[in-house]
């Protein structure tokens, strides 16, 4: 699936009468671009996006073993199902590259750097070498083999599309065999309240 259709196309000029294509494309547009950034500007609950995440992990490999750390009561602004597609692939990531460890440790958390709220996956898995740091978010870049740890190589591709789609940033420190840390900004996110979710679209 291509990185593209990752995201949304809302099209809502389905019921708009308009004589032709070119009239529709430009009432369409504007439209969209409306009801996204209405999307974006909801509240979701990412601790509880990221333990969902953690508990279908944990469903499909019960044997699994690992310590993970989720900081509760973390809100951000932002379309709910997309920051899900983040959280899926970078937990994910944690997951998978932590497979080898007797003691798997993950752990989920918001910090400030430079006055922006920077939220970070973990891990003491196999890390990698920072030298090579500006492949990971490309599109069918591996640091691994597919022996060594299974993957399309797209996913970190998406989670780069979907935060620069928020305005944010999202960049990764590691060492090898010492584990990683994947952080990602959302300039407009704050917590909200004890973390509930808020519908601005009714």
């Amino acid at each position: 699936m291509s990185i593209e259709n990752q995201i949304p196309d809302y099209d809502l000029a389905d019921d708009v009468e308009v004589s032709t294509p070119a009239r529709l494309r430009a009432m369409a547009d504007p439209l969209r671009s409306t009801l996204l950034d209405l999307l974006l500007e909801r509240a979701a609950n990412v601790s509880e996006l990221a333990a969902s995440v953690v508990a279908e992990l944990q469903k499909r490999e019960t044997r699994r073993k690992a310590a993970v750390d989720i900081e509760t009561g973390l809100s951000a602004r932002g379309d709910k199902r997309l920051l899900r597609i983040v959280l899926t692939n970078l937990m994910g990531n944690a997951w998978k590259f932590t497979s080898r460890r007797t003691e798997a440790q993950i752990t989920f958390g918001r910090e400030q750097q430079n006055g922006e709220n920077t939220y970070f996956i973990r891990d003491n898995g196999a890390g990698f070498d920072m030298a090579y740091a500006n492949k990971l978010f490309g599109a069918f870049q591996r640091l691994h083999t597919t022996g060594e740890f299974e993957g399309t190589g797209i996913g970190l591709a998406t989670v780069q599309r979907i935060v620069h789609r928020h305005g944010g940033r999202v960049w990764a420190e590691g060492k090898v065999d010492q584990g990683a840390t994947f952080f990602f900004t959302l300039p407009t996110s704050k917590e909200i309240g004890d973390g509930q979710q808020s519908d601005l679209t009714g």
